[in-house]
């Protein structure tokens, strides 16, 4: 393949909406699509160039960093690019790709003008002290920089409390702890005082690790960058414990808080089987996606029931949760469930309006409602009784440090976050793509959640696992069920790529 610049039509599609929502107001982020033979298509990232003419170019010091002298080919090909579906038919179009993250020959900041911060906001997860840690050790190691400096607080940090200045050595063990280090809040974000910060201060580099309402704050402050002309480059490392952020394989802490929710499951199983007609209830995270529901279900096979919301349940009458309940007691003697916190919020008569202020609903104990209503229909049928422990350790699996799986994955990240700023890159998440890690535009991150599938093969293995009811009543909420996660149509040309672009 040659010259991405040379060989494809390049199509700069300016004024598009990128599914941002509320938070994008007028501002809308330019879509960089280059067109290539045979249904090719790469979904590029912006570039600093692409604003500031005339940019200068540096040798990456990677060409004499001992470390590397033993790596064969360490630098990235200007044409490499990630395939975001590998499973094809011999007469498919080659698809959409995303551009490749690592190091380039070329970098656009001389190491001793750089001055970099970063920024965790949202919700804790596991790995957050890792991702710091790796960036501050990635830019020093790797690139000679030695001024980074920590956003306190949240959004809100860059203009109303101290920064934290991050060497390797303040950050060096700081990925045996849970939580962050520089702290972290939800809202906050005043675009005009944060970016006026970031330019008051001679910040040019600016790492943001948060969910899919951090990264649309992201896009919007990369937005104001690029309106002002600043040579500032921003990077979004994707944080979210519900696996709900799209495009990426996973993310990162979702091992960790699969691994951890074990542990509730098998104190659940312990409880329930100690008792007559025990009942162990868990209810773990999983506001709109149940990943880790589904996911800790599989790795326990203790779990005789998972409830998530893609998968909408009902508790009486026949087929329903409590007639499953019945016949499981009267064959196993006990009984394990396990629910994600956003699962039956529909069947919670009181179920809040509000939203917190990261534009999330707040929820109700779904795990609290569903326990009374269990006990109170077994005490009402006075056919059997019941024990039923809950258990909910939601905040402590938040809480918990990265497990080994999580810390080399948040080490992946880190580090080709930081090659994609020193590129030159900008306006970017990172993440894995088909196992290759990749710079992804952030309107691709925002523009939807990543949910269980329940037409999916891994859903019908949970349900062999447990053996559970669908809990599908009818054939048309199959049919229904189908339809609603019916994949999209691959593109058989390039005109109707660009018309499935426009239409966004």
């Amino acid at each position: 393949m040659g010259s991405l610049d040379d060989s494809f039509a390049v199509h700069n599609l300016n004024n598009i909406s990128c599914s941002m929502g509320e938070v994008t107001n007028s501002q809308q982020q330019k879509k960089k699509i280059v067109i290539g033979d045979d249904g090719y298509v790469l979904e590029d990232v912006p570039h600093l160039s692409d604003y500031i003419p005339n940019l200068s170019t540096y040798t990456n010091p990677l060409q004499h960093n001992p470390s590397y002298s033993v790596v064969k080919q360490y630098f990235v090909d200007e044409d490499d690019t990630v395939a975001e579906k590998v499973v094809v038919h011999k007469n498919s179009p080659r698809g959409l790709h995303f551009r490749r993250a690592g190091p380039c020959q070329k970098v656009y900041f001389e190491p001793d003008d750089v001055y970099a911060c970063i920024v965790t906001c949202g919700g804790l997860c596991p790995g957050l002290n890792t991702v710091i840690r790796e960036i501050v050790c990635g830019l020093h190691y790797m690139y000679g920089v030695s001024r980074v400096m920590g956003i306190d607080g949240g959004y809100r940090g860059f203009y109303s409390k101290n920064t934290i200045p991050l060497t390797p050595k303040v950050v060096n063990d700081i990925h045996k702890r849970g939580g962050t280090i520089l702290g972290t809040s939800r809202g906050g974000h005043v675009t005009k005082k944060i970016v006026d910060s970031i330019q008051d201060r001679g910040i040019n580099q600016v790492y943001i690790i948060g969910g899919d309402g951090t990264q649309r704050g992201a896009a919007v402050i990369f937005e104001e960058i690029r309106r002002r002309g600043l040579n500032v480059a921003v990077a979004g490392i994707p944080k979210t414990i519900d696996n709900d952020i799209p495009v990426i394989d996973k993310s990162f802490g979702f091992d960790s808080a699969v691994e951890e929710a074990q542990r509730a499951i098998s104190a659940a199983h312990v409880e329930a089987t100690s008792f007559e007609n025990g009942i162990g209830l868990v209810k773990l995270m999983g506001r709109d996606s149940g990943f880790i529901a589904m996911y800790a279900t599989l790795a326990s096979r203790d779990v005789d029931c998972c409830l998530i919301p893609e998968s909408p349940f009902y508790l009486e009458g026949s087929g329903g949760l409590f007639e499953y309940i019945e016949h499981r007691l009267k064959d196993n003697g006990h009984m394990v469930i396990v629910i994600a916190e956003g699962a039956g919020q529909e069947l919670v008569s009181e179920s809040l309006k509000s939203t917190d202020p990261s534009g999330n609903k707040l929820l109700q104990d779904v795990g609290l409602w569903i326990s009374e209503r269990i006990k109170e229909h077994f005490s009402k049928q006075k056919k059997m009784l019941i024990n039923l422990k809950y258990i909910d350790p939601t905040y402590m699996i938040r809480a918990i440090p990265s497990n080994a799986s999580d810390n080399v994955y948040c080490t992946l990240l880190a580090q080709s976050a930081v090659h994609g700023a020193m590129a030159g890159y900008t306006g970017f998440t990172v993440g894995p793509v088909n196992h290759r890690h990749a710079y992804i535009p952030f309107n691709r991150i925002i523009e939807k959640q990543n949910k269980v599938v329940i037409t999916d093969r891994m859903w019908a293995r949970l349900l062999s696992s447990t053996n559970q009811p669908s809990f599908l009543r009818t054939r048309v909420d199959i049919i229904k069920a189908n339809k609603d996660e019916e994949p999209p149509t691959q593109l058989s040309d390039d005109n109707l790529m660009e018309k499935q672009v426009l239409a966004k």
